[in-house]
């Protein structure tokens, strides 16, 4: 993927990984479609990017709300004609024991990670098919590859959208669609912050472990070198993804220590 010139689609773009992804890319002059529910986030953005050379469409978008979705990716298709990328950032985590976690929590985590991630590719995916291609990319995380203690239902969603993009990669590839699968460990964002605890409420403070992760900005560069080259999994971190190797070649080992690790 060239970004020069292309018009790419970004959520979750109010901050964090996905404000910074927007940056690095808008160094490329492309057109970019910013959108998150944090409208002074989105602007916050749009004028980080604009002085870069590109264009920033600005589009408020609840993931939870499907109608929504539908009826935004029929209007931004119609007014910019054509969308290259689509690189999904919007997401929600968690911070509770799955005997303390309410169903109602796990059913919030599961509609915006996955049903609002899904829903929207599977909108944008027909005007892709008709241009001839594109490329899609989704956020999964560590946790996405195996279970982590207070993450149940976030590492869940995760684990779904594997699934669901590899299926979905498998069935288009006659049609020029590429996906790439992000597989981020710990990054300095506010995602814990807004993780839901046992009470559904916000969690309201950076983990310790998040906290000494790699800056949001050294992410953005890592994602982006990944979608220049199409990977189908791009890892994005530090000595933490050691865990997925563990996890794949040393199972034993693995599971000693998921009990012992600590959730922050």
């Amino acid at each position: 993927m060239n970004f020069t010139d292309k018009t790419i689609w970004i959520t979750g773009a109010a901050s964090g990984m996905g404000r910074s992804v927007a940056v690095e890319i808008s160094k490329s002059h492309a057109r970019l479609i910013i959108s998150d529910r944090d409208v002074v986030g989105l602007n916050e953005t749009a004028a980080m990017v604009i002085p870069h050379g590109s264009e920033a469409i600005v589009v408020v978008l609840d993931m939870s709300d499907n109608q929504l979705i539908n009826d935004t990716v029929q209007k931004i298709v119609m007014e910019v004609g054509r969308i290259d990328g689509l690189y999904q950032f919007a997401g929600i985590s968690q911070r509770s024991l799955v005997v303390d976690t309410p169903i109602e929590n796990d059913r919030k985590i599961m509609e915006i990670n996955f049903f609002g991630v899904i829903a929207l590719a599977k909108a944008v995916l027909p005007s892709m098919i008709a241009q001839g291609g594109g490329q899609m990319a989704v956020t999964s995380s560590l946790v996405g590859k195996f279970g982590f203690p207070y993450r149940s239902a976030y590492s869940a969603s995760k684990h779904a959208l594997h699934g669901y993009f590899e299926s979905l990669m498998a069935e288009n590839e006659k049609h020029n669609i590429r996906v790439s699968i992000l597989i981020p460990g710990r990054i300095q964002t506010n995602i814990s912050k807004f993780a839901l605890d046992k009470d559904g409420k916000e969690y309201g403070k950076m983990d310790a472990g998040q906290a000494n992760g790699i800056t949001a900005e050294k992410a953005a560069r890592q994602i982006c070198k990944g979608l220049r080259r199409e990977n189908k999994e791009v890892l994005v971190g530090g000595k933490e993804l050691l865990m997925l190797y563990i996890r794949r070649f040393l199972p034993s080992l693995y599971y000693k220590l998921a009990v012992h690790l600590k959730p922050t």
